[in-house]
């Protein structure tokens, strides 16, 4: 794949943001940016691979629920030099798992903060930085939950990848006749941290042989779809939702 866009991963110190940005580099993005909130140390080991894989990279602490720190990202990106920018906004986290009774106040607001109103803002200064500096594509993450609603587990999750099911055909609408493409992805049963972050850390072992495939997914195989509507060869899709769930 030969780009001159800037890759910029959020949540790109481990599990999908990760292997997206590891990928990216290795498929010819010339510069990758990458956000974190608090893993320092994983964010570093993602950019380390990424330079050995020849591309420049930029990391960056980022909060995305508070606007300033959505801010400060996008100021760090006009920096760069004049490129299309593809965005992969995937910075997210999850609650312990419960059921409606423990959805409290406190803990849907959390979640909605960080999923729908940083991922809101995110992509709001991303068009900015595209109407201003050539262009370029969202995928936002979604998950297979945002129709499936896990029920006895994470329904705010759930609920928040539903909001951003519908920023996704908002943009798409809306920014298509600019041509920025805008699509979403919904990951299913997939190996990463996030299950042990949740309070879960053995729910993939449990429930990985439920899909069709009878297996759980890998971050490299949601990574491959999200490059892929970032790529020149969906150049014909927007508004489009791909499920990477195994038939789930």
């Amino acid at each position: 794949m030969q780009t001159t866009a800037t890759l910029l991963v959020t949540g790109g110190s481990a599990g999908i943001g990760a292997a997206t940005a590891r990928m990216g580099a290795a498929r010819g993005y010339p510069r990758v940016v990458i956000t974190y909130n608090s893993d320092r140390a994983g964010a570093d080991r993602v950019a380390a691979d990424i330079r050995n894989a020849g591309s420049e990279v930029l990391v960056m602490q980022v909060d995305v629920s508070l606007p300033e720190d959505v801010t400060r990202l996008f100021a760090a990106l006009n920096d760069l030099p004049p490129a299309p920018l593809h965005l992969v906004n995937n910075a997210g986290i999850v609650s312990p798992r419960g059921s409606i009774e423990d959805l409290t106040p406190e803990r849907v607001r959390k979640v909605f903060d960080v999923n729908v109103l940083g991922a809101f803002e995110v992509a709001r200064q991303a068009v900015i930085h595209m109407r201003t500096h050539q262009g370029g594509h969202i995928v936002n993450v979604s998950s297979a939950a945002a129709r499936l609603g896990s029920p006895n587990q994470y329904i705010d999750y759930a609920a928040t990848k539903g909001a951003i099911e519908t920023l996704t055909t908002g943009m798409a609408l809306e920014l298509g006749p600019e041509g920025i493409r805008v699509n979403a992805l919904r990951p299913g049963i997939i190996t990463t941290e996030i299950h042990a972050k949740g309070g879960e850390p053995d729910r993939v072992q449990q429930l990985g042989h439920t899909p069709p495939l009878r297996r759980p997914g890998t971050a490299e195989e949601v990574a491959e779809g999200l490059l892929w509507l970032l790529s020149d060869a969906a150049s014909y899709v927007t508004g489009a939702f791909l499920d990477v769930t195994g038939g789930r």
